[in-house]
């Protein structure tokens, strides 16, 4: 389950090779796109993934992300998200990715999360090489 502006798209734009990261991704995992859609862009920028998008209204989207990570199964959503309205979703979740890129990653999303990424690719990586997650969370 990822946000989409901030996480996956800057300026409502896809980000370079994130495409190709969930379309690999999603011959094993359900993806789930949550976003409020801020630049009115995600559902043309999505239209050769295979995911489901949700839009969002514009209030309360936190406490819509975390319905949606509890209506999926806590247990079996990865969070990713970076804003503000991503950090119930992160804290619900089994595991939740809070990425930092050009807008940066809110401290109290930051801290709802399991562990940060320096970037979207970086992320979506971790679950392709589930070795590398066992080796940040040990302990």
């Amino acid at each position: 389950m990822l946000d989409y502006n901030g996480t996956m798209a800057i300026d409502g734009m896809l980000i370079p090779g994130v495409e190709q990261a969930l379309n690999e991704l999603a011959q094993h995992l359900s993806i789930h796109v949550i976003t409020a859609d801020t630049f009115g862009l995600a559902r043309s920028q999505l239209t050769g993934i295979s995911c489901d998008l949700h839009i969002l209204a514009p209030e309360s989207q936190a406490e819509a992300k975390r319905k949606f990570v509890i209506a999926l199964g806590p247990e079996t959503v990865v969070g990713i998200g970076n804003g503000r309205n991503d950090r119930l979703m992160l804290k619900e979740a089994g595991l939740g990715l809070a990425v930092i890129q050009a807008e940066g990653a809110a401290v109290e999303t930051c801290l709802a999360a399991t562990l940060m990424c320096p970037g979207i690719l970086e992320a979506l990586h971790l679950l392709r090489e589930p070795k590398r997650l066992v080796a940040s969370l040990r302990g």
